[in-house]
């Protein structure tokens, strides 16, 4: 835990290309006790160096930044600065934003328009180590997150990132499609499927399918 969350004061990044919603959702943080507004940006190079130069306890983080994708920046922002915390603030209710998400490491997902309540909530939870997801979306994401824990079991010797790749090539999609999904570029989804291919020990993408398929994976739509 940060020195500023034991003087009790919570310092917050806020991401969003959205200038008045930006501008609304600092004026509603710096209205809560306990909370500061050290920063904000509104694309995704201005988050991470935002972020990585403040040090922040929180980043409020919206997933739509313009031609960007805030899953991206959030998986570079986990990845530099693991003690801040991310939590999303989108309109995007879906499972694919939703799971693509919490797998790149943010700790909480909660939609725009949640009150005042909601959100001090979820900054404290997730400035806290904690998960928390909005109601409606929780209440789709975890029976995922559970389907993902057991997965983890299935091809123990693939990374996190080589399981996903695989249980969505185990769905039919195409690389391009993949790297959407994941918030990844097309080579880095080629290069975690080539290591599939060895971990494996198949030879090309249809013995893949096979054997993720026998294993239960790619069965989700």
């Amino acid at each position: 835990m940060s020195e500023a969350v034991g003087d009790g004061v919570l310092r917050l990044v806020v991401v969003d290309d959205h200038p008045v919603f930006r501008m609304g959702m600092v004026a509603l943080l710096a209205s809560l006790d306990g909370f500061e507004v050290v920063g904000e940006a509104d694309d995704l190079r201005g988050s991470i160096d935002t972020v990585v130069e403040l040090r922040p306890d929180v980043v409020l983080m919206d997933l739509n930044l313009g031609e960007e994708s805030g899953v991206v920046a959030t998986r570079e922002i986990v990845a530099r600065c693991p003690e801040v915390g991310v939590l999303v603030v989108t309109m995007l209710d879906d499972d694919d934003n939703v799971l693509a998400a919490l797998r790149a490491g943010a700790r909480g997902y909660v939609l725009k328009g949640a009150g005042p309540t909601e959100i001090e909530r979820a900054v404290r939870a997730v400035a806290a180590g904690e998960l928390l997801l909005s109601p409606g979306v929780a209440a789709r994401a975890l029976p995922h997150l559970a389907g993902t824990r057991a997965r983890a079991r299935v091809f123990p010797q693939l990374t996190d990132r080589e399981r996903d790749v695989l249980e969505l090539v185990a769905q039919g999609l195409d690389n391009l499609t993949i790297a959407r999904r994941l918030g990844l570029s097309d080579k880095t989804v080629r290069n975690n499927l080539s290591n599939v291919l060895n971990k494996l020990g198949v030879a090309d993408r249809g013995a893949a399918i096979a054997r993720a398929r026998d294993a239960g994976l790619g069965h989700h739509p």
